[in-house]
This record gives C-alpha cells, structure tokens and sequence, in this order.
C-alpha cells in the first residue's frame, strides 16, 4: 500500500456514484478502435507492420484517456478530441520505441514482448519512430473534423514544443548526460518533467484546448499535470524496484543497471512515496472549483499512485 491510500490529507476520493473502473473501460475501448483505423494498409507495408507493433501493443493508455477527460472538463465533446488523443499515443509509442535502442536505454521488453528493434532492427524501428511522431501531425491537423482551425493550431503547437528539445527530446538528453553522475532533486525533476510529465501535460492541455477552455482552467490544468507528471515517475521509479519484469511488462532494475538517480536512491522509498502523494494532493486540490466535471481527471491521478505497473 502506498502513501497515497494511507495520508489523512488526502483530497477525498471521487464521489461515489462515478464508476470509474466503467469510465476506464470505455475511454479505453474508444482509445484502442481509433489507434487501429489510424494505420490502415499503406506502402511500405513493413513499415506500417513496425508502427503497428508498437502502438498496438496494449498498455493503459493512460496519456489519451487524460486527453479525452480534459476535453470533457471544458465543456467539449470527447469524441472531438480522439484524433489529438491517438496523437499523443503515436508520440508517446515513438519515445518508447527509440528509448528502448541500444544507443538509448538499449532495452529488450517493452509491454511483455520484444522491443521494436529486436523484432525490426534498429533502422526500421528509428524510421517507425520517426513515422508515428509525423503521423502524430498528421492526426490533429488533417483528421480532426468539426474542431475549429484556431484550436488545431494551439495543439499543433503544444506538440511541438512536447515532442522537440523543450520537452521529450531535452528531458532524454538530459537523462543519457546523467547516467553515472550523481544528480540533485532539481536535476532530477528537470529529467522528468521533461521526458515524462512534458507529455502528460500536453495530454491534459491539448484536450482542454480541443474542449475551448478558458485561461484559469488551462493554468490549473497545467499545475494538475505537472504534479501527476512527477508522481507517475515517482512511482515508476518505485516499481523499477519492488516489481518483477513479469509484471511490468519491461525490464525491472535497468535503471540501477544504468546508474541512474532515481527518486528512491535520492529520497528512499517511503519518503518517494510520501514525495508521490503530495504532488497527487497538490494536483487534484487545484481542480476543486470544477467539482464534478472534474471526477474523471481526480480518478485518473489516483489512479497513477495506486498501480502495480
């Protein structure tokens, strides 16, 4: 049991009536049928086979479920934001393939199966990454229909700067400069905030902008995301530890093997954990004037403190 179960400051947990376990299910569901029809036969069909085997390849599909719940918080349609939310999920599939390449993380197991370049190669799998992050484009500026061009182009310039060295590419520079170094709490979060919760917050963002949210709501959605940005990493670095590869559906430990710093070689575990609720409480405490259109976004970071992978 986390900290996040125990802590008597807790915001209090979603309302009763929100049935969040059908709530994930269903966003899922949507989530997976749109990930499918957005790669549809093209030539080269090897490379269309690369790109489906990574983003295919299961998973939470936490970051487009985020999506989809922001667009709804801002008084939008879901259904409007499912193109953005399949184009984060190709960003997302994209870091993880070239995360995974020898030159990176160099990594075997990515969601229980053979990472992309072990089944590909490694020129194939560079060249999926690089297909999905285009293709990740190509869905919110061409395959968003009914949504207006002035919000397109806020999104298209969130992802910009998400996916490019202000976010993802930066944070991964960052962390490969790191490796057998020894790093401080703000270098730490630099990497994270950076290579993980940059995303999330694009997530979070870009949906709201979808919906036509107002200032205040994106500004707080921002501090939202960036507190389940650190969690989720928080926690991520936690089970790197206590969980096997069996369960993780990627290799446990590697980042001792890499030497990296971790929150738990920073801080320990229980303080990571105490570090994990926190920023959960900060995050969900700042969507409180929103009340009830907020119940799937307070669930979500619940959700991120209270998994096993």
């Amino acid at each position: 049991m986390t900290a996040a179960a125990t802590s008597p400051d807790r915001v209090p947990a979603p309302a009763d009536s929100f049935d969040f376990k059908a709530y994930l299910t269903k966003a899922k569901a949507t989530v997976e049928q749109a990930l499918d029809a957005a790669l549809l036969p093209e030539r080269p069909e090897s490379l269309r086979e690369a790109m489906r085997y990574s983003l295919l390849a299961g998973g939470k599909r936490l970051r487009p479920i985020l999506c989809l719940a922001a667009c709804e918080l801002a008084g939008g349609e879901a259904e409007l934001a499912v193109p953005t939310a399949v184009a984060l999920e190709m960003i997302h599939t994209m870091s993880l393939i070239h995360d995974d390449l020898p030159a990176m993380d160099d990594d075997d197991l990515r969601r229980g199966r053979p990472t992309n370049h072990k089944v590909y190669g490694e020129a194939v799998a560079i060249l999926a990454g690089d297909a999905l992050l285009t293709r990740a484009f190509e869905m919110v500026a061409l395959r968003s229909p009914g949504v207006p061009a002035e919000r397109l182009l806020k999104v298209v310039g969130e992802l910009s700067l998400v996916a490019g060295a202000p976010g993802l590419v930066g944070g991964q520079v960052v962390d490969l400069e790191s490796e057998g170094k020894q790093v401080d709490l703000d270098t730490l979060e630099y990497i994270h905030l950076h290579k993980t919760g940059a995303l999330l917050s694009a997530c979070v963002i870009t949906g709201a902008m979808i919906g036509g949210a107002e200032d205040d709501l994106i500004a707080a959605l921002r501090t939202y995301a960036r507190g389940i940005g650190l969690a989720f990493q928080i926690i991520d670095d936690i089970l790197d530890i206590t969980a096997s590869s069996e369960v993780l559906g990627k290799t446990a430990g590697k980042d001792l093997i890499a030497d990296k710093t971790t929150y738990p070689k920073l801080l320990g575990l229980e303080e990571s954990r105490k570090r994990a609720d926190v920023l959960v409480h900060e995050a969900k405490d700042v969507l409180k004037p929103w009340a009830e259109r907020a119940l799937p976004l307070l669930a979500l970071a619940d959700f991120i403190t209270s998994r096993d992978r």
